[in-house]
């Protein structure tokens, strides 16, 4: 092709992958079937048995995993260790739970099916691995990662990808080469994964916070972004190589940086590659449909999956009604993790490697994986038909009142949102706070102050530090053109979001009332009165009086700046008298006193500025 001849890089597969993503997942989700069916339709169509564009969709497959890395780091940037640690009884109690009996029950069935009992073991782990790409992409796009019973599934998918290890050691086992494997070389292996782990702790509790902070100070975003991707991808790499799974690798990164003051940037510069990456996997899952294989053995094929889905799906109904979930909870979790998932496929290679399987079992049961995440998507949907919308009761439930505390996103932590957050901690409101002044939030980690760093300008950062769920958004930035783009996205974007905004003098604040934010301040006005009041009490001055000529100004302010709101920056003259085009600082009161020249000079400047306003 022209493309390849000229520069030796085939750009057609790439731009048909990236075409077929762009066209079929927004047609998809504008129909309710999601974007994940989206994602797996394109694939098969442009695949090898679509339109033959890209004919060797593995290849296309080992590096979209990368996508599910990239995911599971973003999860663990969200799994502080202490939150970790709360769901130790759901991961190695529920998980082990669901993955033993789902495993013992597809075991059976494929024995049932007519599979040499090893074989069927073989397949039944694998199919137990459910979809991890698949479930968090369906959870995210409903917004319950955080929810009690995504926590639930959560913790079961991170017990599912911790056991990948012990199954590939079981496949080693049981291989027809393995009684040549010496038990001290069992050992150096078990060794190598366990340096590799604590390997990953000591880097990432000591290592990585100081590098950040280093790149942080140099303000250069790139390196930032390449910091983040070499955090990923070398976890994944180190994992990887020590005989453990590259999520898992990409996961423990992400649950050790996720109380570092760099979460919020590191996952918004994930985020595009993740996101991408994620997308593309799918792709190559829709590629990977192997459509000669599913003709040959359509009747074993679909028998499988109908039965493998079924007994798994019955298998985690099961145990979570006996874990005391209602049947709703029970339902959905059954239908979003029936199907096999990703891991499936390493099983499935490991065991064709190491004689455990041929060739065409291998790909039976890899169809059988795939069709299954394929059903997946449309057994949502069926079910979301199905059942009714739950109704939330509201007995014994208080109506919304004032003064209940809400989430805020605090975005510059300098001395003026200090003062700022203090009625708000003090109140017990959930306060996150922003800033991207690596010496600022070390100063505030001084004093019990939790700053996350970012660069809150960019949008990608408000979405990573929770800004679709906070109730308020508080700009207290010093620099009025950066405060003006946070604002302008915010309204765009997260409308809901009660705005209040510092601003920087006058012509700033009408700027931000334009823009329609619900509260702005001049950073200066209350301590300038306030100061201006303190003069007068200094001077003999009542305090009453002096109050009285504080509060008079404020109004005549507040008057002035609601006819530059309708009028412009030049309306309110009879509060002032300008004498250029460019507007100057005038008194809100008159002095008592007319103004008088002390000397000649003086005099000689009045009257002509007197001849000119006269002109």
């Amino acid at each position: 092709m022209a493309g390849e001849a000229a520069h030796g890089f085939d750009l057609l597969p790439v731009v048909a992958i990236l075409a077929a993503g762009v066209v079929a997942v927004p047609i998809f989700k504008r129909i309710g079937l999601g974007s994940v069916l989206g994602y797996l339709a394109a694939g098969l169509a442009i695949g090898p048995f679509g339109f033959r564009v890209v004919t060797h969709p593995e290849t296309i497959l080992h590096t979209a995993e990368l996508g599910v890395v990239m995911f599971l780091f973003v999860i663990g940037l969200e799994m502080q260790p202490r939150r970790l640690w709360s769901l130790r009884s759901e991961i190695f109690g529920l998980g082990v739970l669901q993955v033993a009996t789902c495993a013992a029950l597809i075991t059976g069935a494929g024995v049932l099916l007519g599979l040499d009992p090893t074989i069927a073991l073989i397949a039944g782990l694998g199919f137990v691995l459910t979809s991890t790409a698949i479930v968090f992409q369906v959870l995210e796009e409903r917004g319950e990662i955080s929810t009690p019973q995504g926590q639930k599934m959560v913790s079961i998918l991170l017990l599912e990808d911790l056991a990948i290890v012990p199954l590939l050691a079981l496949v080693a086992f049981i291989a027809p080469q393995a009684e040549t494997i010496t038990l001290g070389q069992r050992l150096t292996d078990i060794a190598i994964a366990i340096g590799a782990l604590v390997g990953l702790f000591v880097v990432g509790r000591f290592l990585l916070n100081p590098l950040f902070r280093i790149l942080a100070n140099a303000h250069a975003r790139e390196v930032m972004t390449a910091a983040a991707l070499l955090v990923v991808l070398g976890a994944a790499l180190a994992m990887d190589i020590s005989g453990l799974s590259m999520a898992m690798g990409a996961f423990m990164a992400g649950v050790l940086l996720s109380e570092s003051t760099f979460r919020h940037q590191l996952e918004a510069d994930i985020e595009p590659f993740r996101g991408i990456l994620l997308g593309l996997f799918f792709i190559a899952v829709g590629m990977s449909l192997d459509l000669t294989v599913i003709a040959e053995n359509y009747a074993f094929i679909a028998l499988a999956v109908v039965a493998y889905m079924a007994v798994k799906f019955a298998g985690i109904y099961a145990i979570a009604r006996i874990m005391r979930s209602d049947h709703r909870e029970a339902l959905e979790r059954s239908v979003l993790m029936a199907q096999g998932g990703e891991f499936a496929f390493v099983l499935y290679s490991a065991a064709a490697t190491a004689g455990i399987l041929d060739a065409e079992m291998n790909a039976i049961l890899t169809a059988t994986v795939i069709v299954s995440m394929v059903l997946t998507p449309i057994a949502i949907i069926a079910m979301n038909g199905a059942m009714p919308k739950e109704r939330v009761s509201l007995d014994g439930v208080e109506e919304v009142r004032d003064g209940l505390s809400g989430t805020v996103l605090m975005i510059g932590f300098g001395r003026f949102a200090q003062l700022v957050s203090q009625p708000l901690l003090a109140k017990g409101v959930d306060v996150t706070i922003i800033d991207n002044d690596v010496e600022m939030i070390q100063a505030a980690a001084d004093f019990g102050f939790k700053v996350y760093y970012g660069d809150g300008t960019r949008p990608d950062i408000l979405h990573a530090a929770g800004a679709g769920a906070a109730t308020a958004i508080l700009v207290c930035i010093d620099k009025p053109a950066d405060a003006t783009r946070i604002v302008e996205h915010v309204k765009a974007e997260y409308p809901l979001a009660k705005l209040h905004v510092r601003a920087f003098d006058r012509t700033h604040a009408l700027e931000l009332v334009r823009l329609g934010v619900d509260y702005q301040i001049r950073e200066t006005l209350e301590s300038a009165l306030v100061f201006g009041e303190e003069t007068l009490v200094s001077l003999g001055v009542d305090r009453e009086e002096a109050q009285e000529i504080i509060e008079d100004v404020r109004l005549r302010d507040a008057d002035r700046f609601e006819m530059q709101i309708t009028g412009g920056l030049m309306a309110g003259s009879t509060m002032f008298q300008p004498n250029t085009g460019v507007p100057k600082p005038t008194p809100l009161t008159r002095p008592r006193k007319e103004g008088a020249a002390l000397n000649p000079e003086a005099a000689d400047i009045l009257q002509r500025a007197e001849a000119t306003e006269a002109q």
